[in-house]
């Protein structure tokens, strides 16, 4: 199938060579542009894209706003969202994963790398590279770990309690930023084993895609950031 790519970014000129890489991929197609995020939040009800791709700074109803928005929406549950962000450790990094970004990535990427993070997020992945993972833990230190208050840390005890032990071993390795692969090497069982656990936990902790079961085992306390 053709992934359905919106781009949302204030800059004409930045929309426009966004548009001319996706396009040329047999397997894509830019199918609006936004200028803002009100836009991108109504052009994503309409057009029902695959993929947005979110620049994080904009005027007016910004990225994260945009991004909550479409997050909230139920009829767009199959929406995926890759905010584009001037540094990978940028401060708003946590807030995007939070507002239900699939993931994030540097404007400065290559651009196999931004081809890659489109089809990744119309996937389901998470996209996490290995320098937004550790400026997103560097976040959550510089925190103190949890943001969340006590009901909510309940609540989120009772969604992991939950989980079988394989499945919350498994999130524990989501949440370390290792791939299906990687997980199933560790544990000696199949990628569609993993697979598997990784989609029941996903249902369980009603978590739209992996990147928000990263965001859920660092503030219910499951993992702890540790300093390297």
């Amino acid at each position: 199938m053709t992934i359905r790519v919106l781009l949302a970014d204030d800059q004409t000129l930045l929309r426009s060579a966004f548009r001319v890489l996706v396009d040329s991929e047999p397997d894509m197609e830019v199918v609006g542009e936004a200028a803002d995020g009100a836009e991108a939040v109504a052009l994503a009800r309409e057009l029902r894209a695959d993929v947005v791709l979110m620049d994080i700074r904009m005027p007016g109803t910004d990225g994260l706003a945009a991004t909550r928005m479409i997050s909230a929406d139920p009829e767009l549950a199959g929406v995926h969202v890759v905010m584009l962000t001037t540094f990978e450790v940028d401060e708003y990094v946590v807030q995007s994963l939070r507002a239900g970004a699939s993931g994030f990535l540097g404007k400065g990427a290559e651009p196999d790398e931004l081809l890659n993070a489109i089809r990744i997020a119309a996937a389901g992945e998470a996209l996490l590279s290995p320098l937004a993972t550790k400026g997103l833990i560097a976040t959550f230190l510089a925190q103190g770990g949890s943001s969340v208050d006590d009901r909510d840390a309940a609540a989120y005890s009772e969604r992991l309690g939950a989980l079988t032990v394989r499945e919350r071993e498994v999130l524990v390795l989501v949440a370390g930023g290792h791939s299906n692969d990687e997980i199933a090497e560790r544990l000696a069982v199949s990628p569609l084993t993993v697979k598997t656990h990784v989609n029941r936990a996903m249902a369980k902790l009603g978590a739209r895609d992996r990147a928000q079961l990263v965001v859920i085992a660092y503030e219910s306390g499951l993992v702890r950031p540790r300093v390297e």
